[in-house]
């Protein structure tokens, strides 16, 4: 078999094959810097064996729905090394989230290895190997991918399962396996996916905690959010953080107001932004009182200690 797969009928054997195993690893290639949601490029699978395979999932006619069986299937135990924008991407894909799972980076923190170890960091200690990383930064959405590119995209399996095994007998040897369950449970969760622009505020570092500000935050934070989903780009590419802040801070009611906001067009550079915040802005302020927002204890803290 190839080593990148482009056809429905090499994935569907694929499949077939690896539904014999106790567990696969599994690992993506995105990009996401021009889009909303990310563009998934390359799906990486490997068995116990180290029988690593890539999947093109920009490959014309490519149907993937015998990959979705074999991500969820509860029988097959899913391996992943920081794996929620993975597990992110096939939820937006197959409307469903690959379980059960094991995430590396978890276990490698519950086996003592500190928050958020790298990849790279337990191949070094674990497989006693260094990473080639000349293709960190590689456009994945080019094609066709040469033969350095794949072999760099199949490492991040390959070494997974060495890994795998050495963090699960960790874990079992110190009695601590069952850590791991609640945050997996939580991975795997379809509700960890859902996109809920109501809340979008409440990852704005908002010092000012006035109700009428927050409200204002709240309106145009799910507004950016919802325009940004439509459109497939970035959020940031509608307003900054900062920007929101301040336009959330000032409660702009005119024109004139918002051209007193840093970084915010001017009504002749873009009209349609202008009246629609002035519109977000002038809902958020005829809320009633006992609807508005406040702010979580959590993003509390968080605005405390900056």
């Amino acid at each position: 078999m190839s080593k990148i797969i482009t056809s429905t009928k090499d994935l569907e054997a694929l499949c077939a094959s690896l539904r014999e195993h106790a567990f696969i690893t599994v690992d993506t290639e995105f990009l996401r810097d021009k889009t909303y949601f990310p563009k998934l490029c390359l799906i990486q699978i490997s068995d116990p064996d180290k029988n690593a395979v890539a999947i093109d999932p920009l490959a014309d006619d490519l149907n993937l729905a015998s990959l979705k069986d074999l991500l969820c299937n509860p029988d097959i135990l899913k391996i992943f090394h920081a794996g929620r924008q993975d597990l992110e991407i096939f939820y937006h894909i197959f409307q469903n989230v690959p379980a059960p799972i094991f995430d590396s980076q978890v276990a490698a923190m519950v086996c003592g290895y500190g928050d958020s170890v790298g990849y790279q960091k337990l191949v070094q200690d674990i497989c006693h190997a260094d990473l080639d990383k000349s293709h960190q930064f590689t456009n994945w959405g080019y094609r066709p991918l040469t033969d350095k590119q794949l072999s760099y995209a199949l490492d991040d399996v390959t070494y997974l399962v060495d890994i795998y095994h050495h963090l699960d007998q960790t874990l079992q040897e110190r009695k601590r396996s069952e850590w791991l369950h609640e945050e997996m449970s939580i991975l795997a969760d379809v509700q960890t996916y859902n996109i809920e622009p109501d809340k979008a505020w409440e990852r704005l570092k908002l010092k000012n905690r006035r109700p009428k500000t927050l409200a204002a935050a709240q309106a145009l934070a799910a507004w950016r959010e919802n325009e940004a989903m439509r459109k497939n780009i970035p959020k940031t590419w509608i307003l900054r953080d900062d920007t929101m802040i301040d336009l959330a801070q000032r409660g702009a009611k005119s024109t004139k107001d918002l051209e007193r906001i840093r970084n915010f067009p001017s009504q002749r550079e873009d009209s349609n932004l202008v009246q629609s915040v002035l519109s977000v802005l002038k809902q958020a302020r005829e809320m009633d009182l006992g609807d508005l927002p406040t702010l979580p204890e959590r993003a509390k803290l968080a605005t405390d200690d900056t």
